[in-house]
């Protein structure tokens, strides 16, 4: 095995043909059994050029940015705000002079003054977070900028990303929490206190006077959201929701009675009223209370303590919290969740125009929320991201019709589907790691949908297709496949891109038209060796025993064992969960079940 990974690889460094090798590999068991490639190769990094959308991203820092590899090279929004009686304020990502001083930490601090600095029509956007989600918050902001939407801020939990997001031009506020600069993890107790600082945020600028519109940090922006909040004068507060059933058909407010799903807490809307300043200030001080409540549900069991009547006939407000409060329910379908955006793809069934796109609803943690962004072509990655060392691999699944579509939807034929593709990723992975290429994953498809409890396939009264393209999260560990695994028992790393990455507009030109064929082949036949040669001009003709050999190697297995998840949940059996195995060929007879007794609770390692 050694010896052909060593040939490899020497094929694979030689120049120009395999130069940033792209790769797309049509794999499809044909009746040769072998499978077909094809591959594209582009010019080094250091001879592309890379347009303003993305050169933002990634020129070289300046010494005082705290070592922040993002530069502001970005096309400037028109509209600047500005405080009555002073000087127009900079235009967002307009960096300070390299040759300037870091004002002190004391001129960050959140203050009346600030917020009517960038406010807007009386209104202020904020989101915040610490340096490990740098790259989540300048999407943030640059969404918002290409909307032409400047009355933001963004506060910093550490003064990493505080001087960082100084240095690019962001407008940026110290929120004094001295947090660490590492992502904290869904549900872990300094989670919980990001959650305490949003709730103590809110409580901070509402007696400023101001709407606050505020957001988590892995939602975007995709269309300007104010001129429809702005149709709301009325209520005190806006939200999003978890929903997931449609309760409109279009852009009204979501029918608050049908509303079952918790109020989300990661896109809503506040005006500086009296009901709203009191449920902030209560929803407060049972959170200090209470280090156990996590803010969502806490603010869901203040808000829902009263629910209607409505406020009238056509808003689609409601009376909520006290009596007083008027609340609005933000419409499913284009303020959306991970499912609706993702799963159900609901504003598009609907032919309706999304507002925004929050990353819940997701399995593999912060690497899932980007890698989500990623697939849907709404994240800004830095240039190399499109240019990496080795260059890239990618393939179209080729997947029998009847897999895909003939007979009930249920969990024979949903693993049959899954484990069909799952089997083409894994000879995918063979020759992304024998070649040194990161993997362009394929569009995945599912017959059934992945929640966290028991469902019978799809969510009833959702508008879940079946088949439908599911995330790559439903069945794969994107943080596993994305993590450092010791290569010493995991082998070499094998980088992966999201499906859509060879359609993003972010892709440089040149490499999407740089195409190489590479096909799989019989050792021993004409032009069937490990080498640069080409058998013809454009064609690769590639040894198959190598990725036969490959699929047995202890390390490869190890870490393709990890790169699978689960599917959930069953009826009627606890636990109801099923693993999915990446190796399900090998052993006859296999079929989907949930672990029968607590030993065979684990995944197949």
């Amino acid at each position: 095995m050694g010896g052909w990974r060593n040939a490899v690889q020497e094929a694979a460094a030689s120049k120009p043909l395999f130069l940033t090798i792209y790769t797309t590999i049509i794999v499809g068991i044909v009746a040769t059994s072998f499978y077909v490639f094809s591959a594209i190769y582009s010019p080094s990094a250091s001879t592309s050029t890379q347009s303003i959308s993305t050169s933002w991203l990634s020129s070289p820092p300046l010494s005082q940015n705290g070592g922040s590899n993002f530069s502001n090279n970005i096309s400037q929004p028109t509209d600047k705000a500005s405080q009555p009686g002073s000087n127009q304020l900079k235009t967002i990502w307009e960096a300070p002079p390299s040759n300037s001083k870091m004002p002190p930490l004391e001129s960050f601090k959140l203050t009346k003054e600030l917020v009517g600095e960038r406010a807007k029509d009386n209104v202020i956007i904020v989101t915040f977070g610490n340096f490990a989600f740098m790259d989540f918050i300048l999407t943030w902001v640059k969404h918002l900028t290409d909307l032409d939407v400047s009355n933001l801020l963004v506060g910093a939990m550490d003064t990493k990303l505080l001087e960082a997001l100084y240095w690019k031009g962001v407008p940026v506020f110290d929120m004094g929490s001295h947090m660490s600069t590492i992502d904290v993890g869904w549900g872990s107790p300094t989670f919980h206190k990001m959650g305490r600082e949003k709730v103590l945020l809110i409580n901070a600028i509402l007696p400023f006077g101001y709407e606050l519109l505020m957001c988590d940090t892995d939602m975007v922006w995709l269309k300007d959201p104010l001129p429809y909040l702005a149709q709301y004068p009325d209520a005190d507060i806006l939200t999003s929701s978890d929903q997931v059933v449609p309760t409109v058909v279009d852009d009204r407010l979501a029918d608050w009675k049908q509303v079952g799903a918790a109020y989300n807490i990661g896109i809503f809307h506040w005006r500086p009223t009296e009901p709203a300043i009191k449920l902030a200030k209560e929803w407060k001080d049972m959170l200090l209370a209470d280090d156990k409540i996590w803010d969502q549900n806490g603010f869901n069991e203040l808000a829902r303590k009263q629910t209607g009547p409505a406020v009238d006939d056509d808003s689609g407000l409601f009376y909520a919290f006290d009596g007083t409060l008027k609340l609005g329910i933000l419409p499913e379908s284009i303020f959306c969740s991970g499912h609706t955006y993702f799963v159900q793809a609901m504003y598009e069934q609907l032919r309706l125009e999304p507002y925004a796109l929050h990353t819940t609803f997701q399995y593999g943690g912060t690497e899932g929320k980007r890698h989500r962004l990623r697939e849907a072509m709404v994240f800004y990655d830095p240039p190399e991201y499109y240019d990496a060392p080795g260059g890239f691999l990618s393939f179209k699944p080729s997947i029998p019709k009847s897999l895909l579509l003939d007979g009930e939807h249920n969990l024979e034929s949903h693993f049959s589907l899954i484990n069909y593709q799952m089997k083409q990723i894994r000879s995918a992975l063979v020759i992304a790691s024998l070649l040194n290429r990161t993997l362009v994953m394929p569009p995945l498809w599912c017959r059934l949908d992945r929640l966290w409890f028991s469902h019978p396939g799809v969510l009833e009264g959702s508008m879940t297709r079946q088949p439908f393209l599911c995330p790559l999260d439903h069945v794969f560990e994107v943080n596993v496949m994305l993590k450092d695994l010791p290569e010493e028992e995991f082998g070499p790393a094998i980088n992966i891109r999201e499906y859509s990455f060879l359609n993003n507009p972010l892709l440089p030109q040149q490499v999407k038209e740089s195409w190489l064929d590479v096909q799989l082949c019989q050792e021993g036949t004409e032009d069937c060796h490990a080498s640069s040669n080409t058998s013809r001009p454009g064609l690769l003709r590639f040894p198959k025993n190598s990725t036969e050999e490959m699929t047995r190697e202890e390390k490869f297995r190890n870490r393709m064992k990890r790169y699978v998840g689960i599917w959930c949940c069953v009826e009627s059996h606890t636990p109801g969960h099923i693993y999915y195995d990446m190796y399900w060929d090998e052993k006859p007879g296999w079929k989907p079940a949930p672990p029968q007794t607590p030993e065979e609770d684990h995944p197949p390692f």
